[in-house]
């Protein structure tokens, strides 16, 4: 066991801080060295190149749907790894914020190579305390995060109450009860409460979903054919609701496998230009569009090369909430671009495309 490379699965929906959290514990001076795997949802990779030092043992995985195509591409990865062994001491996985952990965390069991060679140490998931409670309503993904964690972030806590943080937990309690749950701001917590936590609990998790073992991949219920017509049972009410106890609800949902569920309402918008953008007209047009458009836009997200800028600016969002800043000078090897990525629902795709070109610079 001793021999085997810890992984650890980062995971949380579209905008909790999963990033922000990688980005902590690359940058801490802990002396080890990390693998890093990154899978996104878009046709535009951006979230490895928010990560601090990407240019080196940064993989990236580019799927519309992870359930579909993540383990074989996992396994690839993670074999290629395996050949450079020495180089690194641990692999974090940070999956997209759409993802269900389950299919990730499967693989590690189901693929003889590479359980042979590596070890789950622990399901991470990061919660947004201000959004959390409406994704468990609308999206079972966030739901799944939840329930499958070893450790929990609830962050961004600083931008709800104390009362509201209270009930956040008390939702997070009522799915999950057994993980370690933290309160965090920008993912501030010890890096020795996420990693080499040896915390995966393969017998829990197996009262979760009896079927977690199985290799089929239908056995999480997907259907492939992308139909829209999913089932998903799995609304149940929150204790302080109720009236049901803690442990009466968490029996109830160990009793009960969490079918893989993937929001096919959900819509990723990527647009890219060589041409340098304006500053002023950028900044005009992306806080109208929040505005006028935030409830529908889950995530926003993108790095930014505005004209007569040496630095690149990244940005990210969630909903009406924006923030920003430049990251770091423009090598002069790297093609010098701006990228954006959408996620949401019914998003006015026209119009966004035709708001962004009219930001290029004149």
């Amino acid at each position: 066991m001793s021999d085997k490379i810890p992984v650890t699965v980062l995971t949380g929906y579209l905008g909790a801080g999963k990033t922000t959290l990688l980005n902590r514990i690359l940058s801490e001076p802990h002396g080890h060295k990390f693998a890093v795997i990154v899978n996104e949802f878009g046709e535009i990779g951006i979230d490895s190149d928010l990560v601090v030092n990407a240019d080196e043992e940064v993989f990236e995985m580019n799927n519309g749907c992870v359930c579909c195509t993540v383990r074989g591409d996992l396994i690839r990865i993670i074999d290629g790894l395996m050949r450079r062994k020495g180089k690194f001491d641990a692999i974090i996985v940070e999956t997209t914020g759409l993802a269900d952990p389950a299919p990730v965390a499967q693989t590690f069991f189901v693929d003889a190579d590479v359980g042979r060679r590596t070890r789950l140490d622990a399901v991470v998931t990061v919660a947004d305390a201000r959004w959390l409670r409406d994704r468990l309503q609308d999206s079972p993904e966030a739901k799944n995060q939840i329930a499958f964690a070893d450790v929990i972030l609830i962050n961004k806590t600083d931008l709800v109450s104390e009362e509201e943080l209270l009930d956040v937990e008390a939702h997070v309690r009522a799915i999950n009860p057994y993980a370690d749950v933290h309160r965090t701001e920008r993912c501030g917590v010890p890096i020795g409460r996420v990693l080499d936590r040896k915390a995966f609990d393969l017998d829990r998790i197996l009262d979760l979903e009896p079927k977690f073992l199985d290799a089929d991949e239908d056995a999480h219920d997907h259907d492939h054919d992308h139909d829209h017509e999913h089932e998903h049972d799995h609304d149940h009410d929150h204790p302080h609701e109720n009236g049901h106890d803690e442990h009466a609800h968490a029996r109830e949902h160990r009793g009960a496998s969490l079918p893989h569920y993937h929001d096919e309402d959900i819509q990723a918008l990527a647009l890219r230009t060589d041409t340098p953008l304006d500053p002023d007209r950028f900044f005009a047009w992306i806080q109208k569009l929040v505005a006028e458009e935030g409830p529908k836009i889950l995530r926003s997200k993108g790095i930014l090369s505005f004209k007569d800028d040496p630095e690149r600016f990244v940005f990210q969002g969630v909903h009406m909430i924006l923030d920003g800043d430049h990251q770091r000078p423009w090598r002069e090897d790297e093609r010098r671009e701006s990228r954006i990525v959408f996620i949401g629902r019914e998003m006015p795709e026209e119009a966004i495309r035709q708001g962004f070109a009219d930001c290029v610079a004149p």
